[in-house]
């Protein structure tokens, strides 16, 4: 890796939501940054019977610093979920779900969703609590950007992203959304 490009991992600055209305982002796009409501039913809704989620990749592998900071957690490995939620062929979401070996340890199940929605099958579990979004412009470079824009055909300089911690029963996993431009223009 490049100097440059360690520089530009390590800027990514996570930020309260009461931060992003000073932050410009594309009018399209910001009510599905700051909505409400499960992101998965939310896009079902627009895109009708042309949604689509997909299991991208699932695998074992070193949580960062800034997924322990995230996940107010010391856990040093843990299982990586990496989705596609489509609008017809068209990617308008990459979700990643970073779940730490000792959340996995207790929830073994959560290695076994394949092409499930995580936000709906949480939804009907007692025990659940999800912390307040977080967002962040993430640069081209950064390992989660990179994950989500592999196919594309465009590489714009970044993405916008949420993330929020949600435990369950008390063990935290991380959830992090890519917002990707078709998205915005739709």
């Amino acid at each position: 890796m490049k100097l440059k490009q360690a520089k530009s991992l390590q800027s990514v600055q996570w930020l309260p939501a009461e931060r992003l209305g000073q932050l410009s982002v594309d009018a399209n796009l910001r009510p599905w940054l700051i909505g409400k409501g499960l992101l998965s039913r939310r896009v079902k809704e627009a895109c009708g019977d042309r949604y689509a989620l997909r299991l991208v990749d699932q695998w074992s592998g070193l949580l960062s610093s800034s997924h322990k900071l995230g996940l107010r957690a010391d856990d040093n490995a843990g299982l990586f979920r990496d989705v596609e939620i489509f609008r017809g062929d068209q990617v308008w979401v990459f979700a990643q779900t970073v779940t730490p070996d000792s959340t996995l340890c207790l929830h073994p199940w959560l290695a076994e969703l394949g092409d499930t929605a995580l936000d709906e099958t949480l939804q009907g579990l007692s025990g659940i609590e999800r912390g307040s979004y977080e967002y962040a412009w993430v640069p081209v470079a950064d390992p989660l950007t990179l994950r989500a824009l592999r196919e594309a055909d465009v590489k714009p300089a970044g993405l916008w992203a949420r993330r929020a911690r949600v435990t369950l029963r008390g063990a935290p996993l991380l959830m992090q959304e890519v917002f990707l431009p078709a998205m915005a223009r739709s």
